[in-house]
């Protein structure tokens, strides 16, 4: 191969300006290019196919649950002798609150606070009464607020009430006759002591629940999975010989630790009741003690993932058995619950937690995860209501409400009928935990052609241009945003201030599209017709 001429020193010097001259356009190009994409906006599609259900959303996923415990119900619903409290006792301004949340079952005396309830000190004259040592949480128990004013409370709120019994201390006597005092038409000693205490007309309520965290050595009366079974099922079967109407919530998994055979437990209690009951229980509390955003705004996968694994038992449970009864899940207890846990959990003024922006939309999540799971998760309750661990907290004076109230508010008030399977193509980061997670976390909701669909943008710096695209309709009429944010992840509210709210607008759709954008860190909310 011939050489190529040689260039001497000067002429060399000269081509290389040249060239670096010409190069530096090129440079200049290049770097932009590498800006703008860097700033370029983030895109995602969600699409929405009408036909493809996944189930029916079950309202009583929107439930909560109060308890003997801290100012949950002394000193937040009920509080004698307040000036905003009502002739029975309950605070006017908590209901009025609590009213807004559409709560749709409400979860009663407990918790652990259950393990050792005996349901008869809280019946007749309120000053008649038993105090009694309280050992769940370490206090006085008044028995002033006892099933009557429960019952009562529930009828105002226009919600079903859901009743655990005590299978810590208590008997299945006491379990039985705590359902024949409520329910029963018949002339008993039981109904008659109901009708000397005002009550004349039974109250019917169908939701019971067969103890709570019985796999818990914390608990009262914690017994091993085999001896709950055994026990609970005596005390399934006298109930419902009461009341046959009754539906029966069996306590499941409440804790998930390393070295805990949670699965073995299901497994085992489904074993001794699934031709009695109609709910299994689990629970779940979540936190951010490591202050990394992105990883705990992934804690819903481990709802989804303990959804389906506890699904999967059921499905096992019930292979065998012909003409089986169909068995749900209740989350019946769930939140986010760590900077008030710990050490101090016992006396009046515990749990109390204040909620920011990134615990809200962990909640917007869980919600979304009940909703994407509608065929088989058929009960939630938030735990709790009113101070403790709960959407609404109150002083002396007034209430505010915390950021978890408007996810829940929004959601339980507008995602009904069936649940839809979306299509997502979002962009994700990496989870420790979990691997990819998408920024969008979603859900939908299609009640007589009310579409609504649920979106978290998870992305604590950038908003994501989202596009809905629904494949076998088209959008109708205007289209309502709620908007759940504010100034940042940490935003809190309080008395006075309140930073985290819920903020409304609309929009217009074409014909099949509807394009967002989703700010940074934000929950919202479409609610548009299709036809």
């Amino acid at each position: 191969m011939p050489k190529s001429p040689s260039l001497s020193r000067r002429a060399f010097a000269k081509a290389a300006a040249a060239l670096s001259t010409a190069a530096a356009p090129l440079a200049s190009l290049a770097s932009a290019s590498s800006a703008s994409a860097q700033s370029a906006p983030l895109r995602a599609r969600i699409k929405v196919d009408t036909e493809r259900i996944i189930g029916q959303i079950d309202p009583l996923i929107y439930g909560n649950f109060i308890e003997h415990l801290g100012r949950c119900i002394d000193g937040g619903i009920f509080e004698e002798g307040h000036p905003n409290s009502d002739a029975n006792g309950f605070r006017k301004d908590v209901f009025a609150a609590v009213s807004k949340l559409n709560v749709t079952q409400l979860r009663w005396p407990g918790g652990n606070f259950s393990s050792n309830y005996h349901w008869r000190d809280g019946i007749g004259p309120r000053d008649q009464r038993p105090r009694r040592l309280e050992m769940a949480w370490g206090t006085t128990e008044t028995n002033r607020f006892g099933t009557h004013e429960f019952l009562q409370y529930a009828d105002m709120l226009k919600t079903e009430p859901y009743i655990c019994v005590n299978l810590g201390t208590g008997s299945w006597t006491d379990a039985q006759q705590w359902v024949e005092y409520v329910n029963s038409s018949a002339d008993t000693a039981m109904t008659r002591l109901r009708k000397q205490n005002g009550r004349a007309d039974p109250w019917k309520v169908k939701l019971w629940g067969l103890g709570n965290e019985m796999d818990g050595p914390w608990q009262m009366g914690h017994r091993s999975a085999d001896d709950y079974g055994k026990f609970a099922l005596e005390a399934a079967k006298l109930m419902r010989w009461t009341d046959p109407s009754i539906k029966l919530v069996a306590a499941g998994s409440s804790h998930f630790s390393q070295g805990i055979d949670w699965v073995g437990w299901n497994r085992t209690v489904l074993d001794h009741l699934k031709n009695h009951i109609d709910y299994l229980a689990i629970h779940t509390y979540v936190g951010n003690r490591d202050n990394d955003y992105y990883e705990f705004l992934a804690s819903s996968r481990d709802l989804d993932n303990r959804t389906k694994t506890v699904e999967g038992i059921i499905d096992a449970a019930l292979s065998s058995t012909p003409n089986p009864r169909k068995i749900y899940i209740a989350w019946d207890e769930y939140n986010v619950w760590y900077r008030a846990r710990g050490e101090k959990e016992r006396g009046r003024r515990i749990l109390e937690e204040i909620y920011n922006l990134e615990d809200a939309l962990v909640i917007a999540t869980f919600l979304n995860s009940f909703i994407n799971h509608a065929h088989i998760v058929k009960i939630a309750n938030m735990a709790q209501l009113v101070n403790v661990i709960a959407p609404v907290f109150t002083n002396d004076r007034e209430v505010f409400l915390q950021t978890i109230y408007y996810p829940l508010q929004l959601i339980a008030n507008n995602s009904r009928g069936a649940a839809l399977s979306l299509f997502t193509d979002c962009p994700t980061y990496s989870s420790k935990r979990f691997g990819p997670v998408q920024y969008l976390d979603s859900s939908a909701a299609l009640d007589n052609g009310a579409l609504v669909v649920n979106i978290v943008n998870r992305h604590r710096d950038q908003p994501i241009e989202t596009t809905l695209e629904l494949q076998d309709k088209r959008f109708t009429g205007p289209v309502e945003i709620s908007e759940v944010n504010g100034p940042d992840i940490k935003s809190e509210n309080t008395f006075g201030k309140t930073l985290v709210k819920t903020t409304t607008r609309t929009a217009t759709a074409e014909a099949n599209r509807l394009r967002l954008t989703l700010p940074p860190h934000s929950f919202t909310m479409v609610k548009v017709r299709t036809a």
